[in-house]
């Protein structure tokens, strides 16, 4: 009785979550980020006649204003944006390693992880794409000039109102910031915690933000900017040069395409893994009725959690920069390897990380943020950016106003050693000057029948992935609207450490019983902040936009 009393808990508490907020509906163009400031600056692009790649480039740059702890200009990223032709496109501007560096860079003379050197000193940082890219793109396919595109984030740097959450995260960042002068005159009143409501200015930004808005990609990769980011970096000893700026490029990329029930599935091929792993565990999954299994049941769940154990496995050995390294897609996304990499499944008992390694094939190969735009014309932009952790490094270079990343931590700095995500890599991720670092951002787009049907992504490091995976799910097999598919919790697998994590109320009494009965052994609570991801997300339907901002975090859906 306790069981069943304590399940109905867990259904209605799942319930709420899931009906709030409700989908904002447009049929002229939406945009739901982490910002609400940010999507309205997006849809006001629109409203005066700009495109969808518009919109995005102007959210993503007022995001590098309004959410600084991962909406940057000093990171980078990766956009998937499916054309008005139905084309689609994807673009890398993915941090690279800086020429300096070298694949035993973080170890000291025994071989050993130096604690903090990935991730707090200025040798974290990698050259950064963001701004390269958000260029790219609006060149590429934008409609309207980069000065009119920009206003508004230079407008926003020069001040507004801070919420509750942003005064929070500012006080406990500044912490971390002793050390640098310019991040503790960047996140402080002259010392002292901000508070909301307050008005926060940033000057040095806004002047950046004018340079880059005059000049193009000159504006930060040659010139002022460049030269005060070499100097923090000589000074702090980093090794990002003036040359390593000056010869960054954004790539276009082949997008990595699936079909999955009939939908076709559009994601980010390397240095990105999230659209290898989602297409690749989709086709694991494929001929599995998970329907019928119904919704957060023990079945669905061992389901998933035994394709995200392959595929993570895979993503170790298999996965990097594919300039720099031959990465086997034809191999990872093929039906038929999935077929075998779920060869030995058993559904009813729980697999052993300890046992699975990654597929062969015969030869022939935390902190982040999301948003989706929609436009009537039927283009779509699902981009992903991120400075790695929260606030990155925590550097801000003097006279700039950015803050710089720490992805170099996101390379393997030893072979099966974990990072800050407890993800593992080996040689296919080792550090190399040039390199970009392998990365689990998940921008991706669903169609059918060459038609637009939804736009996702999340942030989260190594949960991005099953995330994106869930809500893809969410929609094509439980038939959800995408208000459900986004707020209902979820888990996460990542095959070391052998776990299952999830948000509250994901899991029921009752399921879990069933889950270590089947040998499921470590199934605990997440303790990720609000919950596992922040899946900004678009579903279309019927000559409807509908929007979606995940409840987990701050932020809204914006459409007109």
């Amino acid at each position: 009785m306790k069981s069943i009393i304590a399940l109905l808990v867990t259904l209605a508490t799942a319930a709420v979550m899931a009906a709030s907020p409700e989908a904002v509906h447009s049929k002229n163009g939406l945009v739901t980020s982490r910002s609400k400031l940010a999507s309205e600056v997006g849809v006001q692009i629109m409203r005066e006649g700009g495109n969808a790649v518009d919109a995005a480039v102007a959210t993503g740059f007022a995001l590098a204003v309004t959410y600084p702890s991962a909406g940057n200009i000093g990171g980078g990223g990766f956009a998937v944006v499916r054309l008005s032709t139905g084309k689609v496109v994807t673009l890398d501007h993915r941090e690279t390693a800086p020429a300096g560096a070298s694949r035993d860079m973080y170890l000291d003379t025994d071989g050993a992880v130096i604690q903090g050197l990935s991730t707090r000193s200025h040798l974290a940082a990698g050259v950064p794409g963001s701004v390269d890219g958000l260029l790219t793109l609006l060149e590429k396919h934008g409609s309207l000039s980069r000065k009119k595109i920009m206003r508004p984030a230079i407008e926003l740097a020069q001040g507004f109102r801070l919420s509750g959450d942003l005064a929070r995260q500012f006080a406990s960042v500044t912490r971390g910031m002793q050390a640098y002068p310019a991040s503790m005159r960047k996140f402080t009143d002259g010392g002292k915690p901000y508070a909301e409501g307050d008005t926060w200015r940033q000057p040095d930004l806004a002047r950046t933000l004018k340079r880059i808005s005059a000049e193009g990609r000159d504006g930060f990769y040659t010139g002022r900017v460049a030269g005060l980011i070499a100097e923090e970096m000589e000074r702090g000893g980093g090794h990002i040069s003036r040359d390593d700026l000056s010869t960054y490029r954004s790539v276009w990329r082949e997008p990595v395409h699936g079909n999955y029930r009939g939908y076709e599935i559009w994601g980010m091929g390397p240095p990105s893994s999230g659209g290898t792993l989602i297409v690749q565990m989709l086709n694991m999954l494929e001929p599995y009725d998970l329907q019928s299994m119904g919704w957060g049941s023990a079945a669905v769940i061992h389901h998933m959690v035994e394709a995200e154990r392959r595929a993570y496995a895979d993503r170790a050995q298999h996965l990097g920069d594919s300039d720099f390294y031959e990465v086997p897609m034809a191999m990872l996304v093929d039906k038929g390897y999935a077929r075998s990499r779920f060869a030995g499944f058993d559904p009813k008992a729980a697999g052993d990380s300890e046992e699975v390694e990654a597929g062969a094939w015969p030869e022939e190969s935390r902190e982040t943020t999301h948003f989706s735009v929609m436009a009537a014309d039927g283009t779509m932009v699902a981009l992903t950016t991120t400075l790695n952790s929260g606030y990155g490094n925590k550097i801000v270079v003097p006279g700039t106003g950015i803050l710089l990343n720490n992805e170099m931590n996101d390379f393997a700095v030893k072979p099966d050693t974990a990072n800050q995500y407890g993800l593992i890599g080996r040689q296919a991720n080792s550090i190399a000057p040039g390199k970009r670092m392998l990365s689990s951002m998940s921008p991706t787009i669903v169609t059918r029948d060459g038609k637009p049907v939804m736009i996702t992504g999340s942030p989260g490091g190594s949960t991005i992935i099953t995330t994106v995976l869930q809500v893809v799910i969410n929609v094509i097999d439980h038939g959800m609207a995408i208000d459900d598919a986004v707020s209902l919790p979820r888990f996460h697998h990542q095959w070391k450490p052998d776990a299952i994590r999830h948000d509250r109320f994901a899991v029921s009494p009752d399921t879990r019983q069933q889950l270590v009965r089947m040998g499921h052994r470590n199934i605990t609570e997440s303790r990720w902040g609000r919950g596992i991801g922040d899946a900004n997300s678009i579903l279309y339907s019927e000559g409807v936009i509908h929007g979606i901002k995940d409840p987990r975090n701050e932020g809204a859906a914006v459409g007109f």
